[in-house]
């Protein structure tokens, strides 16, 4: 288990919009751009092999820029294809907070970052005490049904509560702003609280108009 003092100061930002990584989860990537199989080239040469997903937004003077939240994943898993592309396998390790970006030679962005925010991203698992998972799963099943949606619904319901809310939270057709509420939510408890309202929203006309 990484600690807090092998974390490094700075690491590589991935922007990637509506794209989700939690701690302990599990996010599968297509890596093809130049400057980010470049990214990927030395990321594997360091040792904790450490990427920073991060979600891009605009600033309010209309220029690009990022989230000050994103979420570290370490590179556990990757092949690469014929045409020299990488599928790759991030398990998320901590939430990080961008202090600053920092320039150099490097194509892909690196940045500065603080950890001491999410000390808890670090134990273990987490629980959700107060966790009426038969109401969730009701609202949870309205919301696959307004958008077509099946899954093993056996799985769900066996889940511990840290895997359900977090996978939900990552793989689920949310908006990429709803994406990083959930990514920023404190704790496990108002990550689910957090996930219940997006979808009660969503199914009373919230998210009507992007259902296809």
């Amino acid at each position: 288990m990484i600690k807090l003092g092998d974390l490094p100061d700075s690491i590589p930002l991935f922007p990637l919009s509506g794209a989700l990584l939690l701690p302990r989860g599990k996010l599968p990537l297509h890596i093809f751009e130049p400057r980010y199989l470049q990214m990927l080239e030395d990321c594997m040469k360091t040792p904790q092999r450490l990427v920073g997903m991060i979600q891009p937004r605009r600033h309010h003077d209309g220029q690009p820029g990022l989230c000050q939240i994103g979420c570290a994943g370490r590179l556990t898993a990757f092949s690469e294809t014929e045409d020299g592309r990488y599928m790759i396998t991030l398990s998320g390790v901590s939430r990080f907070r961008v202090l600053r970006e920092m320039g150099g030679f490097t194509p892909y962005i690196r940045a500065e970052v603080s950890w001491q925010d999410f000390a808890r991203d670090l134990g273990v698992a987490e629980h959700d005490p107060g966790f009426e998972r038969d109401r969730f799963m009701g609202v949870l099943k309205r919301y696959f049904g307004s958008r077509g949606l099946d899954t093993d619904w056996e799985a769900l319901k066996d889940a511990e509560d840290e895997l359900l809310i977090n996978s939900l939270s990552m793989l689920l057709p949310l908006e990429p702003e709803d994406k990083q509420a959930l990514l920023e939510a404190p704790c496990l408890v108002t990550r689910r609280e957090t996930l219940t309202t997006l979808l009660e929203y969503a199914m009373h006309g919230g998210g009507e108009e992007n259902v296809q």
